[in-house]
């Protein structure tokens, strides 16, 4: 079976806060509309390495997006690839190096922010590049997208917790504070998605130390939460969740063919393959 998914990365939400201070998303949870797990990412803990691995699969040692600086188009196959090439539809409002990824790089904000072509990969996007743009904003440019061009996957990526995490550190109550405004943008747009049939994924490519920074191993900056939500979504703990397995789980939802490493206990039974 087949559904359309959208994939929330809240870029630099650490597990110790997304624990606490995301109400909404544990709201759904309570009431038995989703459930919540926690992961290590891989390493380096860093954005660039991270957004391909969530998007292709492949840890960064791999993919060779070994830091922020490295900037090019992508050598794997990311999930946007996957879908377009079997006739799926494909999205994202994200930041710029999402687009940097899997449409072209350098990015140029006068050529490139906004993006329709249903010969790339992702076929529609809004792409932003302060780390402060807001995210109430990330989520309407989203919900502009979905309501546009009724995409079978689409990500939906924002930066403010990461960039308040830079200025105040990941033990701050503004850190935590960016959070508790991102679950609450969130409120008003999640409901309606799970209403049209969305399989929701929301997570985060990294977390946030005290020292205003990520990159290594320590658990603050390593692990980070995951909620799933929509009924093809198993509502039981998975040991041993893997950040490579995300893309192929999520091209299993899709209905897709691919060879993809996939968390299959993630899924109910009638949705994992046998």
């Amino acid at each position: 079976m087949s559904h359309r998914v959208i994939l929330v990365v809240l870029d630099g939400l650490n597990h110790a806060v997304g624990q606490h201070a995301m109400g909404h998303l544990h709201a759904l949870c309570e009431a038995g509309r989703g459930h919540y797990h926690s992961l290590d990412c891989e390493l380096p803990a860093m954005s660039r390495p991270l957004y391909e691995c969530l998007l292709t699969g492949d840890r960064p040692v791999d993919s060779g997006v070994v830091h922020n600086q490295v900037v090019r188009r992508s050598t794997g196959q990311s999930l946007f690839d996957l879908a377009a090439a079997q006739g799926r539809t494909t999205a994202a409002a994200a930041y710029h190096w999402v687009s940097e990824l899997y449409l072209a790089a350098p990015f140029d904000r006068t050529r490139h922010r906004f993006h329709e072509d249903p010969e790339t990969a992702i076929h529609a996007g809004l792409f932003y590049w302060q780390d402060h743009y807001p995210d109430d904003h990330l989520f309407s440019d989203a919900e502009a997208l979905r309501r546009r061009n009724h995409p079978d996957f689409l990500l939906v990526h924002s930066m403010n917790i990461d960039d308040t995490g830079h200025r105040h550190g990941g033990d701050s109550p503004q850190y935590r504070n960016a959070a508790r405004h991102a679950d609450i943008a969130l409120a008003d747009y999640l409901p309606r998605w799970l209403a049209e049939g969305y399989q929701v994924i929301v997570t985060a490519d990294h977390g946030m130390n005290a020292d205003r920074s990520h990159s290594g191993t320590l658990e603050e900056e390593r692990r980070v939460p995951l909620w799933t939500f929509g009924e093809a979504f198993a509502r039981r703990p998975v040991e041993r969740l893997e950040q490579t397995r995300l893309c192929g789980t999520l091209a299993t939802l899709l209905g897709l063919a691919h060879a993809k490493p996939a968390q299959p206990e993630l899924l109910t039974e009638h949705e994992a393959p046998a």
